[in-house]
């Protein structure tokens, strides 16, 4: 089964950056760049929202509003590893990110998530 494991989070000052990676191993019969990987985000009391993703295909990206012009993905096939680059950090991005692997919408893999903390 298809394994996601998020890292790069920690502490930061708010104007920060961060790098959060996601890894992804255990494929049978299709490979990593036949999925798209979104990125997630899950703050205390709120609900998970998507951020972002890229797509399987062309490369093409999605940016929710909130994070346009500060947050960029990309992915390294040869890696099996998709990034989410997080620049001038807000407060209000404290949370614990989750990343996805979606095949074809037909099946969908979670990573166990990556704890951002943002200081004003």
């Amino acid at each position: 089964e298809v394994q996601l494991v998020e890292s790069g989070g920690g502490l930061v000052q708010a104007g920060g950056s961060l790098r959060l990676s996601c890894a992804a191993s255990g494929f049978t019969g299709f490979t990593f760049d036949d999925y798209a990987i979104g990125w997630f985000r899950q703050a205390p009391g709120k609900e998970r929202e998507g951020l972002s993703c890229i797509s399987s295909s062309d490369d093409s990206t999605y940016y929710e509003d909130s994070i346009k012009g500060r947050f960029t993905v990309s992915r390294d096939n040869a890696k099996n590893t998709v990034y989410l680059q997080m620049n001038s950090l807000k407060p209000e991005d404290a949370a614990v990110y989750y990343c996805n692997a979606d095949l074809y919408s037909s099946h969908d893999y979670w990573g166990q998530g990556t704890q951002v903390t943002v200081s004003s």
